[in-house]
């Protein structure tokens, strides 16, 4: 499991607490019950001593030893599944102790998967004499939790006298914290659960601190060690950007593009993120500032995650520009290498003034004249690499161009303090003019033939489908893919309407032929995997419908329905799918609900956790073990406070009293946030 020292072991934390109670008799047990809670009967750990009555056993797909466990005055019923070796163990007039969770079910106490114990009426209880708080480890099939609880037990005086506490005195005073090998021991070794939140709240509140105080370093590095072209604010060269712009700007894209006018005009480098719902119009913003570089003479690129969006981002500003001076360029894995020659020296040269590529546009061999602004569209798709990779092309020493990042996945206000404090956030919310959201339905796998003959009829009635599904190819795990399902539907319920197919591994000129179709309107389907996820836009496809729709994450789903209703018409989305756990049931509902990207972003958040945010930007960040990023929203804000007032106080973070701390975030986060040595 990777625990080689007690480091290892005193970081190795428990996941949850169950209650063990005292030993007690059937009776009481019963009684007992009566008045426990659902939380309760989950987590409390219950030994009950007894005498089996009588035994009975199951056979078939699932076995199941059934027995009933009685003092002479109360009884409760006790259940072993897939356990046939229970019934060697069991017989009527056994005396022994049951421990395990009980449950009431259908007004009747029960206890499922107990452990089974044989013992005398008189013979000593080996259960506590009182309720302890029992540390649930993470384990394996090797190494069981209750060896890791026996470890710690044997060790723990060892780990907290050699944990080292990084947090300067004065601050743990201040603010009333247990020291680091007091925390160790309230977590590992709780009398009661106010002392594992103690410990817990200690911890978490270590791991906040770094982490702000890294995200400090940055911004400070930022500010002091690198510098950006300005370009000045003029009303004239606004209004003849935002002529170009095929539509009127929203009261909010107006907001967002004045923020990025006030970080433009100054050097020190612009770093916003830019954050909208699906349809709200971040690509006019982005447009916006590209145009406000090259309208000083200067260059602009914008980085897209594939070839199809880049080469739709291409495509939407040259008509924007139909008629202007301005030089376009499109970069990306597929160009011949000729062509790449000649864009890569036209690039070089200030032949281009605007340039829009995947990630070949990073490449070593691809350098600007004077790069003033870059803009990342779907930042997350993108890791801190390559955005400092992007950095470093601005043509000048010590120099970076302006960033803009963008995405539409709306980040979550405790992921945006915690893993985004390094950027400034504008925000768009809602829909452009014109636009609704789509309607959407959640549907059983089993009444898919009736969805399909609903598609069918608005397909002869003139409208375009996208049809979403998992895999490219079959790979026998009983999952649709794009081939087999788009010629099903052709001998089937679309038999005789036109069905393309589309996902990632088709190279970059098949890709975009297909989408062109559709976007023609020479099919009428189009069957894909999630390549059409973002930035696809087909403004006749009014109709989406997602098979194994409990496969793909809240935000995703949402991502893919935003690609229907783009036109006018209003949108259709169809969700496809047999959940089978709780979350995913959730999942899909919340969907069904709620049109609002930000409250989808937030209940992604309590449903999956962080990791969906972060992707490949923070994958080389320290994982956060101990805060909740759902619960701990107040401990966020009051260590970036923390944080700020340590380095306001000293900006080198030079005082002997804070080198420790110091040493721990550069060793955490140097690496992966790009940050050093500041002196």
């Amino acid at each position: 499991m990777g625990l080689q020292t007690l480091g290892d072991l005193a970081w190795h934390l428990p996941m949850r607490y169950e209650l063990e109670m005292a030993e007690e008799s059937v009776q009481d047990a019963v009684a007992a019950t009566t008045e426990l809670d659902a939380q309760a009967q989950r987590t409390s750990i219950r030994s009950i001593r007894g005498e089996i009555d009588k035994v009975r056993r199951t056979t078939g797909r699932h076995s199941r030893i059934e027995a009933t466990l009685t003092d002479g005055s109360s009884a409760i019923k006790l259940t072993w599944f897939n356990m046939p070796w229970m019934a060697t163990r069991l017989h009527p007039g056994a005396t022994g102790v049951a421990r395990g969770k009980i449950h009431v079910r259908k007004g009747k106490v029960e206890m499922v998967n107990p452990r089974w114990e044989h013992a005398s009426p008189d013979a000593p209880s080996t259960a506590p004499e009182v309720g302890r708080l029992k540390p649930i480890y993470r384990a394996s099939e090797e190494v069981a939790s209750a060896h890791i609880e026996w470890l710690v037990r044997q060790t723990l005086p060892k780990m907290t006298a050699g944990a080292i506490d990084t947090l300067p005195e004065t601050l743990r005073a201040r603010r009333a914290l247990p020291t680091l090998g007091d925390a160790l021991r309230l977590v590992h070794a709780p009398a009661t659960l106010d002392e594992a939140r103690l410990g817990s709240e200690r911890l978490a509140f270590d791991e906040l601190l770094r982490l702000q105080l890294a995200m400090a370093i940055r911004r400070w590095e930022v500010r002091h060690t690198t510098q950006a072209v300005a370009l000045p604010f003029s009303e004239d060269v606004r209004a003849k950007i935002l002529a170009r712009l095929p539509f009127e700007l929203s009261a909010q894209q107006v907001k967002a593009c004045a923020e990025i006018d006030e970080d433009l005009q100054r050097t020190l480098p612009m770093n916003r993120l830019l954050q909208g719902d699906v349809g709200s119009g971040k690509t006019a913003v982005a447009v916006y500032a590209m145009l406000r570089a090259v309208a000083q003479g200067h260059q602009a690129a914008l980085l897209a995650p594939t070839e199809i969006l880049a080469e739709q981002h291409h495509a939407v500003i040259e008509s924007m520009l139909a008629g202007s001076r301005v030089r376009t360029a499109l970069v990306h894995g597929s160009l011949r290498a000729a062509d790449r020659d000649m864009v890569r020296m036209g690039i070089e040269a200030g032949a281009f003034d605007l340039v829009v590529g995947t990630h070949a546009l990073l490449g070593g061999d691809i350098r600007f004249r004077s790069l003033a602004v870059a803009v990342i569209d779907e930042q997350h798709r993108f890791g801190v690499e390559q955005r400092a990779v992007l950095r470093g092309k601005s043509g000048a020493a010590r120099a970076m161009p302006h960033l803009l990042a963008m995405t539409a996945t709306p980040i979550p206000r405790t992921l945006a303090l915690t893993f985004f404090g390094d950027l400034d956030v504008s925000s768009l919310r809602g829909l452009l003019p014109g636009r609704s959201p789509p309607v959407t339905r959640v549907m059983p796998s089993g009444r898919a033939a009736e969805v399909y003959t609903w598609v069918r009829s608005r397909l002869d009635a003139g409208d375009q489908a996208f049809i979403v599904v998992p895999a490219v190819e079959d790979a026998g795990h009983g999952l649709k893919d794009v081939a087999t399902h788009a010629d099903q539907l052709a001998r089937g319920s679309l038999a005789g309407l036109r069905i393309g197919q589309l996902h990632g591994q088709m190279r970059g000129e098949d890709a975009d032929r297909v989408l062109s179709a559709f976007r023609r309107k020479e099919l009428d389907a189009l069957v894909a995997t999630v390549v059409i996820e973002v930035g696809v836009d087909i403004p006749d496809a009014s109709i989406m419908v997602i098979e194994h729709a409990e496969r793909f994450g809240l935000a995703q789903l949402h991502q893919l329905r935003g690609r229907v209703g783009r036109g006018g018409r209003r949108g259709f989305c169809v969700l496809i799918g047999d959940p089978t756990t709780d979350v995913a049931r959730q999942r899909l509902q919340a969907v069904a609900t709620c049109t609002d990207g930000f409250q989808l972003a937030e209940m992604d958040l309590r449903l999956r956790g962080p990791g969906e945010f972060f992707g490949a930007r923070q994958s080389g960040l320290a994982p956060l073990w101990v805060a909740d990023l759902d619960r701990d929203l107040p401990l966020i804000e009051e260590t970036r406070r923390e944080a700020e007032s340590i380095f306001d106080a000293d900006p080198l973070l030079r005082s002997s009293e804070i080198a420790r701390l110091r040493e721990d975030v550069l060793t955490l986060y140097g690496a992966s946030l790009g940050i050093g040595d500041m002196g």
